[in-house]
Parts: C-alpha cells; structure tokens; sequence
C-alpha cells in the first residue's frame, strides 16, 4: 500500500520495526505472562487443576482463541488464571522480570504496565506487598536487559477496579510509591467494565490525586462510548484516555473527503489528550473490523495525539512490533509515522519533563535516524545496483 503520509517511503520491514526505539503507555501485567510462565507458576502454587491446558504451547493457543471467542465471559476467564497464579511475591516479582525483559527485547525503551494491587491479596500479602514486589521484579528485568544488550525503563501504573470501592486507598497508596529512587509508580488508572461502572463513581479518588497533583489515566471509550470519554476527561480530570477509541464518534466524514470534529472531539485534539490505542485488542472488543479500518488512520491524518499499544500482549498474540507491522501493512506506515507515534508516546508519559525530553532526544530520535540511514543506504545501493547492471 502506498504511504500515505510521506511519499518518499523509508517503509521499515520487520527487522526495523523490531529494532525501532518505541514507547508503550497501556499494558497489563496480567495480560502478558508467557504461557510457560503460568505452567510453572500453576505448579507451584497447586494452581494446576484450575488451568484448560498444563503444555505451554496449547494453553497459549487457548489464551487466544479465547480471546477471539466473542464471548466475553470467556474472555474474562483467561485474566483468572493468569491472576491465579500472581498471588506470591515469587510469582509478582517473576511476571515483572519477565515482562520487563520480553518488552526490551521487542525494542520498547519505556513502558507504563499498569495492574491491579487489590487483585493480587489471596495468599495473603498485603497491598505494599504486592507494590514493592513488582517494583523488584521491574528493576530485576531492567537489569537482565541491560545484561543482553537492549534498554528499557519501565513505570507501574496502579488500577483500581471501577466494579470494586476501593479507587481513594489504591490512589493513595500510589501517591506513597510515586517517588521512589530507581523507578517505581508513575501513576494511577481505573479499570473495568464501563457500562453501569462510570468513572464518576470513583471522584473521591480523582480529587484526591489532583490535590497531590498526581498522574491518572482513565479506561474509557473502549466499549462504551462519547459518554464515557466525556466524564473522564470533564469530571474526573484525566490526563490520558485509556483507548478513547470511541472519540471516532464524535467525527463525521463527509462524502467529499472533508471531515467534521464535535465539540468534544475538538476538546480532545485541541488539548492533545492522548490517546492509549491498542489496534489488535480494539478489533477482538469490535471497535473496528480490520485493521485498515481502524480508526488510529483517520486519528493519526487529524494529528489528535495518538499512541500505539498492546493492551494484552498473551490474549492478543501481539507485541508492539507487532502492531506497527499489522498498521505498516494497513496504512502504509514509515519509519517517519513510527517516530511519530513513539515520540507522541514519550510525550505523554507520566515522568518528568526533563527525563521524557532525554528520552525523546538521547534515545529515540538517534535511533530512528540511524534506522533510516540504513534505509537510504540500501536504496542507494540497490539503485546503483540496478545501473550497474544496465550499464
């Protein structure tokens, strides 16, 4: 497909997209054991029984079919098992590490993982407990990475439960861990069904942060619509919207070409809210049909600050290379569109400015310049190639 944003090209393959310097802002941690992971975890804690499959390769298949069941109670299902087995500091510091690790090896240099503390209390920790656990199991998997030659720096984001009532002690109890030497939690999220679980239900929560002017993103316009974004943003005060998919309807498309922003649309780009999209996840929920009809085409053409992420790496066989092949493909994507996106990312991430401008200047605009010499570089060589053999 022709680019459509630059027609000069620099399309990467998958090798430079995986090579690419990128920054992902939603991920869960329960959303992205590995398979063999869990077996282990499962067999430890005698958590075995409860699991579909106990080989590695076929539970993985289950985690996405079940993903892609349509059903949704089967798609709540997987996140039992991979909870089930997350309730020791062993296994929290662990699925950190490992996380840590299996994102740096994808290229990724900053993430924000976000996970529920209150979902993690069965075998008996306490909610600092599981905080510092995973904490460790960040530093531990930065450190592995370092040791193989890749880079990342990763950040917690604590959720709360937006069925559950305990959003005002989980924003307090990131508020006390967001200033940890080393790295630690950089903000806080609620999460969950939408529809009848409005994110107005938890203000007390949001005030709270804003008092000690603090970090948040809010799950919202995922499956539930304008609403939903317009309480987060209006009401409670977000910082990001996690998804926020939904701001699609607020746009018209005329049969010209033109295009029209709602007010709340334009609020949104006006603003540079961010925008958390994750493309493959979208699709299982039905945000969209295919991935050349996801809105992120039309979003990323109208300049609203867009991101691209994983959501669940596990359920939705995805990684972010991943993604950027899956949206190179569709829309025609260059490395340019990548750097777009993972600046946009960089940008939006809930550490300080300083740390964010170095991240963007020492580390991800060199690498994409260095991605793209390569790129001329090949063109150069294939082109005289071709004279030389013409000639």
């Amino acid at each position: 497909m022709t680019n459509q944003t630059d027609p000069t090209g620099n399309t990467p393959d998958s090798d430079q997209i995986r090579r690419a310097p990128k920054v992902l802002l939603h991920d869960h941690l329960d959303g992205g054991l590995r398979p063999a992971t869990i077996v282990e975890l499962a067999h430890i804690s005698g958590y075995t029984p409860q699991l579909p499959e106990a080989d590695p390769d076929r539970l993985g298949v289950w985690f996405r079919e079940s993903a892609d069941s349509g059903s949704l109670e089967r798609y709540l299902e997987t996140f039992s098992h991979t909870v089930g087995v997350m309730q020791t500091r062993d296994a929290l510091l662990r699925v950190a590490a490992e996380c840590a690790e299996d994102l740096a090896a994808d290229g990724v240099v900053y993430a924000e993982v976000r996970y529920a503390p209150e979902q993690h209390l069965g075998g008996g920790l306490s909610l600092e407990e599981v905080v510092e656990a995973v904490n460790e199991g960040f530093r531990e998997g930065e450190r592995r990475a370092r040791a193989a030659g890749n880079r990342i720096r990763v950040g917690a984001l604590l959720t709360a439960m937006r069925h559950a009532a305990r959003s005002l002690e989980i924003a307090e109890l990131a508020n006390r861990y967001r200033d940890l030497s080393g790295g630690g939690v950089v903000g806080f999220d609620i999460a969950g069904a939408e529809a009848g679980y409005p994110p107005t239900r938890h203000l007390d929560a949001f005030e709270y942060l804003k008092r000690e002017n603090n970090h948040f993103t809010i799950h919202a316009g995922e499956a539930f619509g304008l609403p939903s974004i317009w309480q987060a943003l209006q009401w409670c005060g977000a910082d990001r919207l996690g998804h926020g998919v939904r701001i699609i309807d607020d746009i018209q498309v005329q049969d010209d070409g033109s295009v029209k922003l709602g007010r709340l649309a334009s609020y949104v780009r006006d603003k540079r809210i961010p925008l958390e999209l994750c493309p493959s996840s979208n699709l299982q929920t039905g945000a969209a049909r295919s991935y050349a009809e996801h809105p992120i085409g039309l979003l990323r053409r109208l300049h609203f600050r867009v991101t691209v992420n994983t959501d669940n790496r596990l359920m939705s066989h995805t990684d972010m290379s991943r993604e950027f092949e899956h949206l190179v493909e569709a829309f025609g994507y260059t490395l340019d569109d990548m750097q777009w996106f993972s600046v946009n990312a960089m940008k939006s991430a809930f550490i300080p400015f300083d740390e964010r401008l170095a991240m963007i200047n020492d580390v991800i605009k060199p690498g994409y310049a260095e991605l793209k010499s390569e790129w001329l570089f090949r063109q150069t060589a294939s082109t005289s190639g071709s004279v030389d053999e013409q000639a």
